[in-house]
């Protein structure tokens, strides 16, 4: 896998070979979300994907004013690929935006400001390499449902997996009983495992885009699924994150179903992460490893997961940028919230994942989930990271017992931070912390993403009864 063109002129040999009709652009706004312009073939010239193309700027949540809305899409021409749904021959190419006003890779451009991180780094001295490799979990629905009024809310979600459908009568077919229950879903095999030639055309589909898969499996929860993907720089991981949940989504749409990365769609089970493996590098050599230390972690190391850890309530809010994330940051589903790190435990946030030699040597950040930009949220944890080895912060641990079974009086006692249990948390958090962010995070940027957060996520959320408030206080 790889790349499939290097160069413009690549790019124009490859469009004839495969007869493309169309060229589709796309970029990512701050909430991550991906979007595109699409061209007609004929219409694209090599002038124009060196100099950018045209596009209004206003039109995109927490982006331009009305009054400066042009902006300039930059093609980045070596991440072509030919798009695998679409009818007529399209290729697809990752844009970054340009800021006509300040002549500058625009500050709220999500993959501009992982690219500044790594040169950050680079600038620093520490490292002139970063590797990430996400985990995306994910969950196959049947059916959903859901209604926001004045008056009412609720929703629904349904898979054939559910153990709610044990006595469901099915028009067109029996019920099959083979169900992997709540938190019964890891590793079972078919007819348990439903999804399992869903989830191979998935991997086929992602080998054809680029990615390097290794595996694929059912995940704990009921109708939930998981692909293992090979790790990349910081910009080719986020890359692949969007390309991956892309592919995820369209599989499960032309089978009839549909996917979503939503943390927590199912009440007492477990939900999605996106597990975020990291590494930084110099001169060819891992940063992070040192021989005969606890889990070959070095002292660089110990640094960077202190410096991730002392801003996690701030970073929290890139990493987990949703009120139902921190319904998934609870105690027992298998998703840390206690900020500290252990060798291959799965308890802690930060696990060091078992590997031999230097090249295998990485920390595992646990926390993170896939609501969050995933430019956003390996850029935030690498800022915090390079300020915890500029400023030699040490964390908590290791702590290997299983950190779920502590109480809250335990972890008091113990003086273990925690993650914030909201998104209010989080963004108040960062209003008052954010020094490290900059300049890769520029003020505008930072003030703007968390006014939207506010406005578009926390005020809403607080504001709108739940069905348990009406369970619980209707009677008082």
């Amino acid at each position: 896998m790889g790349k499939f063109v290097n160069s413009i002129d690549e790019f124009f040999t490859y469009c004839e070979d495969n007869d493309v009709q169309f060229v589709d652009f796309r970029f990512t706004d701050i909430k991550g979300a991906w979007h595109h312009l699409t061209y007609r073939m004929g219409a694209v010239s090599a002038e124009q994907l060196e100099a950018g193309l045209p596009f209004d700027g206003s039109s995109v949540d927490a982006w331009q004013p009305i009054n400066k809305s042009d902006m300039l899409l930059k093609p980045d021409v070596p991440t072509a690929f030919l798009d695998p749904f679409t009818a007529d021959p399209t290729i697809i190419i990752f844009c970054d935006v340009y800021d006509i006003y300040k002549n500058q890779a625009y500050e709220k451009c999500p993959r501009s400001i992982a690219k500044k991180a790594l040169q950050h780094a680079d600038e620093l001295g520490i490292a002139d390499a970063a590797y990430f490799g996400p985990e995306n979990e994910f969950f196959i629905f049947d059916d959903v449902k859901f209604v926001d009024n004045i008056n009412e809310a609720g929703y629904k979600v349904d898979t054939e997996e559910g153990e709610w459908n044990s006595n469901t009568h099915y028009e067109d077919m029996y019920n099959t009983a083979h169900r992997p229950g709540t938190k019964g879903g890891y590793f079972p095999v078919a007819p348990t495992d439903s999804m399992v030639d869903m989830r191979a055309e998935m991997m086929q589909v992602l080998e054809q885009v680029g990615l390097e898969v290794v595996l694929g499996h059912h995940e704990v929860a009921q109708g939930q699924g998981e692909i293992g993907i090979v790790f990349s720089d910081i910009i080719g991981a986020a890359d692949n994150v969007q390309k991956y949940k892309y592919v995820v989504k369209m599989i499960a749409h032309l089978n009839g179903k549909t996917a979503t990365f939503m943390p927590k769609p199912l009440y007492g089970d477990n939900g999605n992460g996106m597990h975020v493996h990291q590494s930084l590098w110099k001169d060819g050599k891992n940063l992070f490893y040192k021989e005969g230390e606890y889990a070959n972690l070095s002292e660089t190391a110990l640094h960077y997961i202190g410096g991730i850890f002392k801003h996690a309530r701030a970073v929290a809010a890139f990493t987990n940028p949703s009120t139902n994330s921190y319904k998934r940051l609870i105690p027992g589903f298998e998703a840390p919230s206690i900020l500290t790190y252990s060798s291959q435990n799965r308890s802690a946030s930060c696990r060091i994942p078992y590997g031999a030699g230097e090249k295998a040597t990485r920390v595992e950040m646990r926390f993170p989930d896939s609501t969050a930009c995933p430019y956003l949220a390996f850029a935030c944890m690498m800022m915090a990271g390079l300020d915890g080895i500029k400023n030699k912060d040490i964390p908590i641990g290791p702590m290997d017992e299983d950190l779920f079974e502590l109480t809250l009086d335990e972890i008091r006692e113990k003086k273990i931070p925690q993650m914030p249990h909201t998104l209010r948390g989080s963004l108040e958090a960062l209003i008052r912390d954010n020094d490290f962010l900059k300049p890769v995070f520029t003020d505008l940027f930072i003030q703007t993403y968390q006014h939207y957060q506010f406005e578009r996520q926390v005020w809403p959320d607080e504001g709108r009864p739940t069905a348990y408030e009406f369970k619980t206080t209707y009677q008082c």
